[in-house]
């Protein structure tokens, strides 16, 4: 039997050839390939992020802390922490910075490079004293573990709080846009607008802050959406692209959605890869619970990053069982000619 590369696997080739982003015509051809060409889809985002992507030290990994959890106000349908739901979750205010520096400190240890302070809720458009405790928090983690690069996510950010931010020295911020513009309100939530992240978003890159900003798959989005949102973050022009799985939880609208098809996410991580050839693409949520026998195909197919550890409030996998698996992938990340 004769096989050979579909059309449109091998007409997006050129981004391996030039390193120019695919464009959407090219992207969403890609979204209707048949199930038995998704591996040839995998191998050529591996190779892209090989020849454009590559860090000198590797695969970019994170672990985060979930340092403020629960009675969240805003209604995000696959939150364990809104307050709208009925999740069974720890609750409680924020960490001392003690808590922090264990923590943040112990990630280091283990190998982990990014460490971000993570805190439930809408925001900070004012500089109230619990974010001039996150403030001081950043700078203690600066000052006590040289190296580390310290990241923050606490939502919608002002002017000022944004500024505030840059001045403490920040590695990246983190806020997601989740989907594609047009369906946040329906599939995520309406107690606030995705403006607002976007807002954010520019907030952050005027003041020179990489921004790590992506989304989810499972929520009821199409691959055509999909691929909306990672056109909207290429406008964006974000550092890091998170890619999670929903991971159903119970108590949320959400909790008995089944997971997204995997053929469908190796397409959505290769199409990201190829329309965002010289980004950090990293798998968050959901790439040992719910992907578990495929996660190393998911990071082979456009990845250079994960998040490692817990995922605020769903179980991650131990960090030193993922410096094994980095090494593991790395045998696969030889340079190409």
């Amino acid at each position: 039997m004769k096989f050979s590369i579909h059309q449109d696997i091998s007409n997006a080739y050129c981004v391996l050839e030039t390193g120019e982003p695919l464009d959407r015509k090219g992207a969403s051809l890609l979204a209707d390939i048949p199930g038995d060409a998704v591996l040839d889809l995998a191998s050529l985002a591996h190779k892209v992020r090989l020849r454009y992507a590559g860090e000198p030290e590797g695969f970019h990994t994170c672990s985060i802390m979930n340092a403020k959890s629960g009675e969240c106000g805003e209604n995000c349908r696959f939150c364990a922490q809104s307050r709208h739901n009925s999740a069974a979750i720890d609750v409680y205010d924020l960490a001392s910075e003690d808590e922090v520096l264990a923590q943040a400190a112990e990630a280091r240890a283990q190998g982990v490079r990014h460490f971000g302070i993570v805190t439930s809720g809408y925001g900070y458009l004012k500089m109230t004293p619990e974010f001039r405790r996150i403030l001081a928090m950043i700078d203690r983690l600066h000052h006590e573990l040289p190296g580390l690069n310290v990241c923050a996510s606490v939502g919608v950010l002002s002017k000022e709080t944004a500024a505030a931010l840059a001045a403490h020295g920040i590695a990246h911020y983190n806020i997601n846009i989740q989907v594609a513009p047009s369906r946040y309100g329906d599939l995520i939530a309406d107690t606030h607008t995705v403006d607002e992240r976007i807002a954010t978003v520019r907030l952050l890159r005027e003041h020179a802050i990489p921004v790590c900003c992506g989304g989810i798959l499972g929520v009821g989005e199409s691959m055509l959406e999909r691929i909306d949102m990672i056109f909207a973050l290429a406008e964006l022009d974000v550092s890091v692209i998170p890619l999670n799985v929903l991971v159903p939880i119970e108590g949320t609208p959400l909790a008995a959605n089944r997971t997204a098809g995997l053929a469908d996410i190796v397409k959505t991580f290769a199409i990201c890869r190829l329309v965002h050839p010289r980004k950090i693409i990293k798998f968050a949520a959901g790439r040992e619970t719910v992907m578990k026998d495929f996660q190393g195909l998911l990071m082979l197919s456009g990845a250079n990053g994960f998040l490692t550890g817990g995922y605020l409030t769903t179980r991650g996998r131990d960090v030193s069982d993922d410096m094994k698996f980095m090494g593991q992938l790395e045998h696969f990340s030889g340079e190409l000619p």
